[in-house]
């Protein structure tokens, strides 16, 4: 699973599960709200680019067909 779609599952969980919003500015509301306190509280991801294996390839072909 992509660290995304987890971003996507919480959003889900405390933003849209269990509610009845009436419209869609209500809805909005709601996600902007998850949205702003989640930035708020970010956390750089680490780990993940360093120990691809990507990283590891020094040679790229000169010209791609």
């Amino acid at each position: 699973m992509n660290w995304i779609e987890s971003e996507f599952a919480a959003l889900r969980y405390y933003a849209l599960n269990g509610t009845d919003h009436r419209t869609h500015d209500e809805q909005n509301a709601a996600i902007g709200g998850y949205v702003r306190w989640r930035n708020a509280r970010a956390q750089p991801k680490t780990g993940f680019a360093a120990t691809s294996p990507i990283r590891s390839w020094t040679s790229y072909p000169a010209e791609v067909a």
